[in-house]
């Protein structure tokens, strides 16, 4: 069963344009390159934690529970701390510029 949206489009619009928005500021992420600064003496970052995605993404930490719940991205606890891997950051983002280019086709 599909939940109620209670907004003046279709639940196919709302997800449609909300893609459209979402693929629009990823890719401005990525041509400004605003990725988080690696620590020095390393050539990537490996690990972003949960404020570090947020920023990113220009999303709140709500939305990250959301995405960790259904599987677009996996966390990772090392002690109290949760945190992110950038290649899965990259995938997703990679992920999400394909699906924009599909559906300009």
């Amino acid at each position: 069963m599909e939940t109620p949206i209670l907004f003046p489009i279709s639940s196919d619009e709302y997800w449609q344009k909300l893609s459209e928005v979402m693929d629009r500021l990823l890719t401005e992420k990525l041509n400004h390159g605003s990725y988080p600064t690696t620590p020095p003496g390393m050539t990537a970052r490996p690990l972003l934690t949960i404020k570090e995605v947020c920023d990113l993404f220009q999303i709140t930490k709500p939305t990250v529970y959301e995405w960790t719940r259904h599987g677009k991205l996996k966390p990772y606890k090392v002690r109290a701390r949760v945190y992110f891997l950038m290649s899965d950051i990259e995938s997703l983002l990679k992920g999400s510029i394909s699906q924009s280019e599909k559906s300009e086709r």
